[in-house]
């Protein structure tokens, strides 16, 4: 990560933190009264092919102690109605502000893999995480909605890990170089601002227009 990144990086927290943090707040409180303990869900995430971190988020799904692997359909019915809400915000990711400010990630990058998959496809990932991981990024948002549809019509972890592997691992990589050959400052607001409508609802669900978005 270069300096000028992880400036943005930590101005960004700093700026969000002066309204955020009683969002954050108000929102532990609605999930200990909706949901009960653990607040918090706390996975292993990997920051380069060899090191990992544990990524923070408010917890959206009823605890497992068997729990792997990515969400599908399979997890479906673990979901909680509050849970839900947060992922359709977004508002689920906002305690890693917290990894951001650590320097586990970075706003914008490759989202950070688990360590499964990293050891299942290196080489991918090799130049994948040459990126730090970010919050948002091109790939999340341009193909997240499409993952979502896949992973959503598999009825067991098998079938889920299998569709994740085959297709939507290659095709996130794809777009994650593509921000690597092409990351700047601007850039990186450009892909905050829209991740930030999005999040508020005021996009339209179009594909945003700008040149740095690659036509499927």
């Amino acid at each position: 990560m270069t300096p000028q990144k992880r400036a943005l990086d930590l101005l960004l927290v700093f700026l969000l933190s002066v309204v955020l943090v009683p969002v954050l707040l108000v929102l532990m409180a609605v999930c200990w009264i909706k949901q009960g303990r653990p607040i918090f869900y706390g996975a292993e995430r990997m920051r380069t092919p060899t090191e990992g971190f544990t990524l923070w988020k408010f917890r959206t799904m009823t605890v497992s102690s068997g729990d792997s692997g990515v969400s599908g359909g399979d997890k479906r019915h673990r979901i909680t109605p509050l849970g839900r809400k947060l992922r359709h915000c977004r508002a689920d990711e906002l305690p890693q502000l917290w990894n951001v400010l650590r320097g586990d990630i970075s706003f914008v990058g490759p989202r950070p893999p688990l360590r499964q998959y990293v050891e299942r496809c290196p080489a991918l990932y090799a130049e994948v995480l040459k990126s730090r991981p970010g919050i948002t990024g091109l790939a999340s948002l341009r193909y997240h909605r499409h993952e979502e549809l896949l992973l959503a019509a598999c009825g067991n972890a098998r079938q889920t890990d299998r569709v994740y592997v085959r297709r939507c691992v290659p095709r996130k990589a794809r777009l994650d170089l593509i921000y690597q050959a092409r990351q700047s400052l601007c850039l990186d607001l450009a892909l905050i601002w829209e991740t930030a409508r999005r999040g508020l609802g005021l996009s339209s669900g179009r594909r945003p227009r700008q040149s740095f978005l690659p036509r499927r």
